[in-house]
């Protein structure tokens, strides 16, 4: 994909629109890439020598050695002007981060935009966007600042957003969940690049696990579920403006157009991808199919000391679709000679407040080297006598289990946070309450099924367990 490619991994790039005021776009772009980025950086300004210690030059044309990738912070009716000369300066990619353009109305300045930027062999991403963050390679577009937007760490998903606003959010949220990107890229109303580009380039992205797509409006659905099908790893759509008036706010955010947005939920679901119906989803479903393998069945087993959790995780379970089995008479048999007559052995399975680490050892392994289930839920209850949340941590990290295994703590405190990074440091997710574990192994299943479903015969990609 050329073009995206170079957009994506670039080894220099140009800041068309580079400021010396530090309240501008373009001086933040600049500052954050000059902080960050390993390649060459070139600042294009023609009223400035020198901004923030690098020599500034005053069109791209003057530039000496090969761009990759340009970003752009000029006013709308100068964009046209700057991309004509990318294309003349043999510039792959752009980012144009300018808005006035479909957004407002403006269709025509759009349309003209992408027909000269065909001409010179430019791709563009934007306008109207936030444009590219990748920790990893030190690529930093984001024009918020880092006191007001702590960035996060380097990992595996990567999010592709229409909206830079929900984007932005959506990178705090993971932050605060201590989960890391591989890639972020805001593209706004997608004039030229859209979802199934990104998709093509990251499918070969080995620090990627898991893309996650925060979607206005479909431009090609045929296009878009193509790129579903191939791609040989998760894809998690939040796809908005599913109402009349959502959808007439899609038009005024982007210029997109909504569309039906049942039939491409179902177009989508189809292809592959996990669908999901908020941003809390959208993040809970990312952490946990970047962390663990997808359920291929709808059997999940619930192990806790807390007996209300295991019947919130039940109701949400079977809203789902998935199925709570009984526990065979063979599996209470052999608890039965251990534990005492009060513990229920039903599924969930509740070891009561008097449980020990040990005990819960010994259930979790009977279930992993059981065909009985498909999953399995652990709900610890914290802040009870004997019952070490260390140790705990220490019993699930160490688990050899064949089958994904998701964690639910309701507890806040100084101990069951150093545990929750234990086991998430073993690659099982933890989730604060027994609903949005029970929606994670619900997203797990339908990676799993929609998986199997095409015919494949192994697990797309390797999981450190």
């Amino acid at each position: 994909m050329v073009g995206v490619a170079e957009a994506l991994n670039p080894r220099s790039i140009a800041v068309i629109g580079a400021s010396r005021n530090p309240e501008k776009i373009g001086y933040v772009v600049l500052k954050q890439l000059l902080s960050k980025f390993r390649g060459k950086l070139y600042p294009i300004n023609p009223s400035a020598d020198e901004i923030l210690g690098l020599r500034c030059y005053k069109s791209i044309m003057e530039v000496p050695d090969v761009v990759d990738l340009a970003v752009i912070a000029v006013p709308a009716d100068h964009v046209i002007e700057v991309i004509k000369e990318c294309g003349a300066k043999g510039v792959k990619a752009a980012v144009v981060l300018s808005s006035g353009f479909a957004e407002i109305g403006n269709r025509e300045l759009e349309e003209r935009l992408v027909e000269e930027a065909r001409k010179g062999g430019v791709r563009i991403i934007g306008p109207n966007c936030m444009g590219i963050f990748d920790p990893g390679r030190g690529i930093d577009m984001l024009f918020v600042k880092e006191e007001l937007l702590p960035r996060c760490k380097p990992g595996s998903i990567a999010l592709l957003s229409q909206s830079g606003s929900v984007g932005t959010n959506m990178l705090s949220m993971l932050r605060r969940m201590n989960l890391g990107i591989s890639t972020f890229v805001s593209y706004g109303n997608k004039a030229d690049v859209d979802e199934a580009d990104l998709l093509d380039v990251l499918a070969d992205d080995e620090r990627t696990r898991v893309i996650t797509i925060y979607l206005e409006g479909v431009r090609d659905g045929r296009r878009l579920m193509n790129a579903i099908r191939r791609i040989r790893k998760p894809v998690v759509v939040l796809k908005v403006g599913r109402s009349e008036a959502g959808e007439r706010a899609v038009a005024s955010h982007t210029g997109s157009l909504a569309g039906s947005s049942r039939l491409y939920i179902a177009a989508l679901r189809q292809a592959g991808a996990v669908i999901v119906d908020s941003m809390e989803e959208l993040i809970d479903a990312s952490k946990a199919l970047s962390m663990q393998p997808p359920v291929m069945g709808k059997r999940v087993f619930i192990v806790t000391n807390g007996g209300g959790y295991g019947i919130m995780a039940v109701d949400e379970l079977e809203r789902r679709g998935m199925v709570v089995p009984k526990t065979p008479d063979e599996i209470k048999a052999v608890l039965k000679k251990e534990f005492p007559p009060y513990y229920s052995l039903e599924n969930p399975i509740d070891l009561t407040a008097n449980s020990t680490p040990d005990q819960y050892r010994m259930v979790l392994d009977i279930l992993c080297n059981s065909e009985v289930c498909d999953a399995i839920l652990v709900i610890p209850l914290m802040g009870i006598p004997n019952f070490d949340p260390m140790e705990v941590a220490k019993v699930i990290s160490s688990m050899k289990c064949k089958k994904p295994v998701v964690v639910s703590f309701v507890s806040h405190t100084e101990k069951t946070d150093k545990a929750k990074e234990i086991i998430e440091g073993s690659g099982i997710p933890v989730y604060e309450s027994p609903e949005r574990a029970a929606r994670a192994i619900y997203f797990l299943y339908e990676y799993g099924r929609s998986y199997s479903g095409r015919g494949e015969a192994d697990i797309p990609h390797s999981y450190r367990r």
